[in-house]
């Protein structure tokens, strides 16, 4: 399948889900027009209770569709911005993506991959037993992230569902994603 964005959200208030829209604005240097987590520093209300002067890198959050088929099998109802996320996409192995990672989103907007998102205790308020299956454990004993990656706006533009997604991978060594 070819990348593309599945649907767009954005909330002006700090609410879990997100509500979908026809399309959004990405600001660079800000993250998403409208929403309550835009701004060039910390807008997440633990992060900015611990220093609001910290750089903010979860301006964007990004889920893959495929993982709502994954929560439906087992038992989960999940659709496009329930997560908290702005983008959702199909076709892009989000989770296998570097840092630093570039996402071109149809025309104009380009993402810069900064880390996971760590899912907290809130999603079971969602659904119960959710983070659950969003965080687990490897075979080796390391917790899995599986909610999703954040990302900060290198270009803005509009972005709508149906857009293209083009990836370009950073040069030299090529860091995994760890949580923001």
């Amino acid at each position: 399948m070819e990348p593309r964005v599945v649907a767009v959200a954005r909330d002006d208030d700090h609410r879990f889900s997100k509500p979908v829209a026809d399309a959004i604005t990405l600001v660079e240097g800000i993250g998403v027009e409208g929403d309550a987590h835009a701004g060039p520093t910390v807008q997440h209300r633990s992060r900015v209770a611990r220093d609001p002067s910290v750089e903010n890198l979860r301006q964007v959050h990004l889920i893959h569709s495929e993982l709502f088929d994954t929560l439906a099998e087992a038992g989960f109802d999940v659709s496009p911005g329930q997560l908290g996320e702005n983008l959702t996409t199909v076709g892009v192995d989000l989770l296998g993506l570097p840092t630093g990672a570039i996402l071109r989103l149809g025309s104009d907007a380009v993402l810069r991959v900064t880390g996971l998102r760590n899912p907290c205790q809130q999603i079971n308020g969602f659904q119960p037993g959710l983070l659950a299956e969003v965080v687990g454990r490897g075979a080796d004993g390391t917790v899995v992230r599986r909610a999703g990656v954040m990302a900060v706006v290198l270009a803005g533009g509009v972005v709508r569902a149906g857009e293209s997604i083009r990836v370009e991978l950073p040069e030299g060594e090529r860091l995994p994603l760890a949580p923001v």
